[in-house]
């Protein structure tokens, strides 16, 4: 066991967490860990597609919005990296998916804060000395005052496709599949968003090369764009969180479920490219290609003899059901937050809204003391589509090491809107 208390320790080392190694490092009455399972950094790297881009600009990085003189931006990587220039006379804000990912691979490589391959397997408040007490699979035993959860959104999978059996795969497994899935006769992609046009592309690209037959199905009612007007971006601010948060919580999880198209939908360009491809693949004839929209995914059968999938959808304004077979499946289905199983001693000690997810306190802690364990994204419904935005990850962070601190060490901004949005 450790015998000195921490002042923190972070659990899982997504974006949101690395960032908060970052801006802690310099802070010298922060003494912090960050423990993650994996045994280096990983960000989606299932779906580093050529030219795959983020859809946010280059400022939402790990550390710039909060402190955009810290040596850990991705101006800086790019400085030490000497593609400064080359980022300049590129003139897109976006950066690659690779790249990304390089820039957080390169800061965690900074960081004597982290601790990779080393799985958390408990954590317990002792309420003697009011520490936390953090338990791992190697058997050792840390010991810190506050608890930052930052262990990210796993794949999710439909119910019906769960423990269905055959090569099905999520879309964050794409790229290590795509050999094995375009040997295949015929491919369904069922979901949509950003990572499923994506696919879509990647696959109608080659289409005429391998021969198979491709599907894009989604519940959706259409292929929707990411809206990215300027007054709609006013919505990631401190404002549109105070406002989110304050409102009943039926009608947070109102607006939760209609709000989608601001953070999951695809890039207008993309949508563009898509049609594009189709046309022009349809000049020497037909396609063998469909894309359907307004249609779930109502069950899924596997036989094993012929490696087919049979799934059952319901078009849902026309009230019918259709099947489609396909032997390669390709779920795009999104991330969803699992409670992890190492909390479960501290459940008694934990906010719970009335539908049983965390009911996170503005300040995002989600402890019944308010300053003890805090929440990185996994917020949607109490802080809107802030939550899981990158360029929002900066401000949290600087506002829950101002609770850690009780004092602002970073300047946290309170309006930054145009627009009102409460009356």
């Amino acid at each position: 066991m450790s015998t000195q208390p921490l002042d923190l320790i972070g659990i899982g080392l997504g974006p949101f967490n690395l960032g908060l190694a970052c801006l802690t490092e310099p802070i010298d009455e922060l003494n912090g860990l960050f423990l993650e399972s994996k045994p280096d950094f990983s960000w989606h790297s299932g779906m580093f597609l050529e030219g795959a881009h983020l859809q946010t600009p280059f400022m939402s990085d790990l550390v710039t919005m909060a402190d955009p003189t810290s040596p850990y931006s991705f101006l800086n990587y790019l400085k030490e990296k000497g593609r400064l220039y080359s980022f300049y006379i590129r003139e897109n804000f976006y950066p690659l998916r690779t790249e990304y990912d390089d820039y957080c691979r390169w800061a965690a490589g900074k960081l004597s804060s982290i601790r990779f391959s080393t799985t958390v397997t408990s954590v317990a408040h002792e309420e003697s000395e009011d520490l936390y007490v953090v338990r791992t699979e190697g058997g050792e035993t840390f010991r810190a005052r506050r608890i930052v959860l930052g262990t990210g959104t796993p794949p999710h999978l439909p119910e019906a496709c769960r423990g269905l059996g055959g090569d099905l795969i999520h879309n964050s497994a794409y790229l290590p599949n795509k050999a094995a899935l375009q040997a295949k006769k015929s491919i369904t992609l069922v979901g949509s968003g950003q990572s499923a046009a994506e696919i879509y592309y990647d696959l109608l690209s080659e289409i005429d090369v391998h021969g198979y037959r491709l599907n894009w199905i989604t519940r959706s009612p259409r292929f929707f764009p990411l809206e990215y007007t300027k007054l709609t971006l006013e919505m990631t601010s401190p404002e549109y969180v105070d406002y989110f948060h304050a409102l009943p919580e039926e009608t947070r999880y109102r607006l939760e479920s209609g709000q989608k198209s601001l953070f999951k939908g695809i890039d207008g360009a993309l949508i563009d490219a898509v049609f594009d491809l189709l046309y022009q693949k349809n000049l020497a004839g037909p396609v063998p290609t469909r894309l359907l929209t307004n249609s779930a995914l109502r069950s899924a059968a596997y036989d094993a003899t012929d490696g087919t999938y049979t799934l059952g959808f319901h078009q849902e304004e026309q009230r019918k059901d259709f099947t489609v077979e396909t032997e390669g499946l390709i779920l795009a289905t999104g991330y969803r937050y699992t409670v992890p199983a190492f909390l479960e001693p501290l459940r008694d000690r934990i906010t719970w809204d009335g539908r049983g997810r965390f009911d996170v306190a503005r300040n995002y802690a989600v402890d019944t003391t308010g300053r003890g364990v805090f929440l990185q994204n996994a917020g949607v419904h109490t802080h809107s589509v802030t939550s899981p935005d990158l360029g929002m990850g900066a401000y949290r962070n600087a506002r829950i090491i101002a609770e850690m601190l009780g004092r602002e060490h970073y300047p946290v901004e309170k309006t930054i809107a145009f627009q009102e949005f409460a009356v």
